[in-house]
């Protein structure tokens, strides 16, 4: 469309086999979305939708020989399923970044804080020793470590785990990269030290001008931060738009029921709403609409494969119904 803005990041009909006893098993199926520069954009699901698998595969992080990826992955127009596994790590942590889920695990226990910082931007530049410190010790002060030349000499065991997520995102955001992809960057943390990280992370892209992929399951954390809404399910995505859109009125089944699920939206003394069932397995995949056996709209022409087809301006859904049915979202829309 004439006008519309580049995609930094365009992800088409990407899918993910892993190697199992029996061949291959397909984890994600035809996953397509774009993430203009500069906007930030929520992936959602219950665990076990394949979001991580999604976020692992942009960065080029699944295991070679026993995964397999179809698909496109174009950064800046550059096909990144394309490149040679030199070529990627040049490109990882420079143009397209990850904090991930657990930093205890991510960080190495026996390197401090510092040097891992530093050998991020060494491997990427040619500067010296003293200066990749510098740097290093400024990234620490950009994600609000308090006495950052003191902490960069600390081993991540030493760090509260408010402050190791926070030396996680420095490592990601260190050199700058054009994309940012969040992996339940809140994950076990308070809700103070939760709303600090997502206004660090806020703050960031809006002086660096970061593009950032939020990948979570909490659609209040979405809500806050996010201008687009990524709905995913079994390994697909049934439901994309403008967040506030999605609030008010969600196309797809899927995404009412993970909105009225909320518990801090639930009336006081009311059974808070569930979603019957679980994310199917991959032996277990309904042949139709894959939430259709959790779905309390599903009627005979769900059990046809469903496609994402648009919805309205920059929407799309993957259900048949969409058009029938009004289903429930948690915002009134505002009247002019």
């Amino acid at each position: 469309m004439t006008g519309a803005a580049v995609p930094l990041l365009d992800v088409r009909d990407l899918s993910v086999w892993f190697a199992s006893g029996s061949g291959e098993t397909q984890v994600t199926r035809e996953v397509s979305f774009s993430v203009a520069p500069g906007e930030t954009v929520g992936l959602v699901g219950e665990s076990g939708c394949g979001k991580t698998v999604t976020g692992l595969a942009l960065m080029g992080l699944l295991p070679p020989r026993r995964s397999r990826i179809g698909g496109r992955i174009l950064l800046d127009g550059e096909d990144l399923t394309l490149l040679p596994a030199r070529d990627m790590r040049r490109l990882r942590g420079r143009r397209i970044s990850m904090i991930f889920q657990e930093p205890m695990s991510a960080l190495d226990p026996v390197f401090t804080i510092g040097r891992q910082i530093s050998e991020t931007l060494r491997s990427h530049f040619d500067i010296s020793p003293a200066e990749a410190r510098n740097r290093a010790i400024e990234a620490l002060t950009r994600v609000g470590i308090p006495e950052p030349a003191l902490r960069y000499d600390a081993f991540p065991h030493q760090l509260s785990g408010g402050m190791r997520q926070r030396a996680m995102i420095a490592i990601a955001i260190v050199c700058e990269p054009r994309i940012l992809i969040a992996d339940e960057p809140t994950t076990a943390l308070d809700v103070t030290v939760q709303a600090q990280i997502v206004d660090v992370l806020g703050d960031l892209c809006a002086r660096l001008g970061m593009a950032m992929l939020f990948i979570t399951h909490d659609l209040g954390l979405v809500a806050q931060t996010c201008t687009r809404l990524l709905t995913m399910y079994a390994g697909e995505v049934v439901e994309q738009g403008a967040i506030d859109d999605v609030l008010v009125r969600p196309r797809h089944p899927y995404s009412s029921s993970l909105l009225l699920s909320l518990p801090a939206l639930s009336a006081r003394k009311v059974r808070l709403p569930a979603i019957p069932g679980r994310v199917p397995t991959q032996a277990e995949m309904p042949a139709g609409c894959r939430f259709g056996p959790r779905c309390t709209h599903a009627r005979p022409p769900c059990g046809d494969v469903q496609h994402l087809a648009p919805v309205g301006a920059g929407a799309r859904v993957r259900c048949c119904r969409s058009a029938e049915i009004v289903l429930p979202g948690v915002l009134k829309r505002a009247v002019a």
